[in-house]
């Protein structure tokens, strides 16, 4: 057992005078102003030879690219070990878009699948305009992320002080299944569930909250860890900068305990969202998606829109009261404990399509184009995606059978933390949990990379969207692969 030394630091994420471009629609959206504030927030834990560093940021994702670029921008005379660095991200959708956002295997974000194929004489008209100087985007965007989450790793790295930690769980209704399923064996992410052909929602979900809790040697408390199964996703089509739920709890919790520190991580939820999909409630706000449509909209008494920001200021308190009530009942801090870190390489098989497929795919688009006239939108690329990726899937499938994916698994006293760069499917995340002999398990989606939607075999056989060859990078098998080798190393910590 080794003495505990705890180091926490935040930095904004909000371009001072500036606008941004949104992240994470097919609809373009360029930022008014900050609901509530972006930052990037990391936790540095020493304990005997032994780190790990967790920094995670209010984006929509964090790439392969801008991992290895904020790695590089710390300086090696610090000291700081670099390949014990783990970003992640919180996955909102108000937040900065920024260049090589993705890590997907063609390259090519979903817009520029589409325009791959356009023929001469189209011409893709966006919502809005992104020429203004005063919008900070592409490269220069990355560039700032690098920075400020290079300033914060090295902030925290530099105020590790003995400390110690105590953990919680507790349970809370926010994330629940967005897949809906039909009676031809379909299935639809935001499908509409007010119909005769509706059968199941696809998944269960996963109300627990595993928490960690950092204290100075006085035992002040310094810092909370909420690891839920649920994307920072209420506000997601709204026009202003923030960090959704997430940010709200933070607010909440420092009203109540002062100036702590707050990390988001969350656990495998590709298939999860903040609403309730029998219960629906409209949104409030005009939103620009082909994909959710209620021709036959009833009123509920129910949650408040889940897509405004009374949606997110509930799921927030739902998690607080929680997190309040466990920080109040913790029985034992550990200032001495065992640390184990182990960072692994993982390969996985490319998901592939046939032949059929492909030619399905082509047809589809020569038959879009032919009818589209001399302009198309947002709304055609969302539709035309699945085709596009089919499309440039197939041709890189033939070179590469295989990639690889980076993922950490941790030991800290009795808990465990497991990595993923995925938008994890829940029960791929319930069987790491179930089969984990840790007594808690912290799941990370969303880190070290962002290698799109990994789905279940049942995701894939209902399609969709999150669940089309283009949703992602590896199908099933590679998920089956990911549990397998994550329970694996999780125990032969314990």
């Amino acid at each position: 057992m080794n003495n505990i030394k705890i180091g926490w630091s935040e930095q904004s994420l909000v371009p001072e005078g500036r606008k941004v471009s949104l992240a994470g629609q097919f609809v373009e959206r360029i930022s008014g102003e900050v609901e509530t504030p972006i930052t990037v927030s990391t936790l540095a834990i020493e304990c005997g030879e032994e780190t790990a560093i967790f920094c995670v940021c209010d984006l929509v994702s964090v790439s392969t690219v801008v991992l290895q670029e904020i790695r590089d921008a710390i300086p090696d005379s610090l000291g700081i070990p670099k390949d014990k660095i783990m970003v992640s991200a919180i996955h909102t959708h108000t937040s900065i878009e920024y260049a090589k956002r993705s890590d997907g295997l063609s390259g090519l974000n979903a817009l520029q699948l589409l325009l791959k194929y356009k023929p001469e004489g189209v011409e893709y008209v966006p919502m809005v305009s992104s020429d203004d100087p005063n919008i900070i985007k592409g490269e220069e965007a990355r560039a700032f992320i690098v920075e400020r989450a290079a300033k914060s790793i090295i902030e925290a790295w530099q105020s590790r002080k003995e400390g110690g930690y105590a953990t919680g769980f507790g349970r809370a209704a926010i994330g629940m299944c967005r897949r809906v399923c039909y009676d031809d064996g379909s299935a639809k992410m935001w499908g509409d569930t007010n119909s005769a052909n509706f059968t199941e929602l696809e998944a269960g979900n996963d109300n627990g909250i595993e928490m960690l809790f950092t204290y100075d040697t006085d035992k002040k408390l310094t810092g909370v860890v909420a690891n839920i199964a649920c994307p920072a996703q209420v506000l997601e089509h709204q026009h202003f900068i923030s960090s959704d739920f997430p940010g709200k709890i933070k607010r909440m919790l420092r009203e109540k305990y002062g100036d702590i520190n707050f990390i988001y991580f969350i656990s495998p939820a590709g298939d999860q969202c903040p609403r309730d999909m029998v219960r629906w409630v409209n949104p409030e706000i005009v939103i620009n998606d082909p994909n959710i449509d209620r021709p036959d909209y009833i009123e509920r008494d129910a949650d408040p829109s889940m897509f405004d920001i009374k949606g997110a200021e509930r799921a927030a308190l739902r998690a607080v009261n929680e997190i309040e009530y466990e920080i109040a009942n913790v029985e034992k801090i550990n200032f001495e404990s065992e640390l184990k870190h182990k960072k692994l390489t993982v390969t996985l098989p490319v998901r592939r399509v046939t032949i059929a497929e492909k030619d399905l795919a082509e047809e589809k688009i020569k038959q879009f184009f032919e009818k589209c006239g001399k302009t198309i939108n947002y709304a055609d690329n969302a539709n035309m995606m699945i085709y596009a990726g089919t499309i440039a899937r197939y041709g890189t499938q033939h070179t590469r059978d295989t990639y690889d994916i980076e993922v950490h698994i941790l030991r800290l006293g009795d808990i465990a933390f497991a990595t993923n760069p995925y938008e994890l499917f829940l029960n791929y995340g319930n069987k790491m949990r179930a089969r984990s002999r840790a007594r808690q398990t912290f799941l990370i989606q969303h880190s070290c990379g962002s290698f799109g939607y990994l789905p279940t075999e049942k995701a894939e056989k209902g399609s969709h969207y999150s669940a089309f060859v283009s949703s992602g990078t590896t199908g099933h098998e590679g998920g089956d692969m990911l549990v397998r080798t994550t329970v694996d190393e999780i125990n032969k910590m314990f």
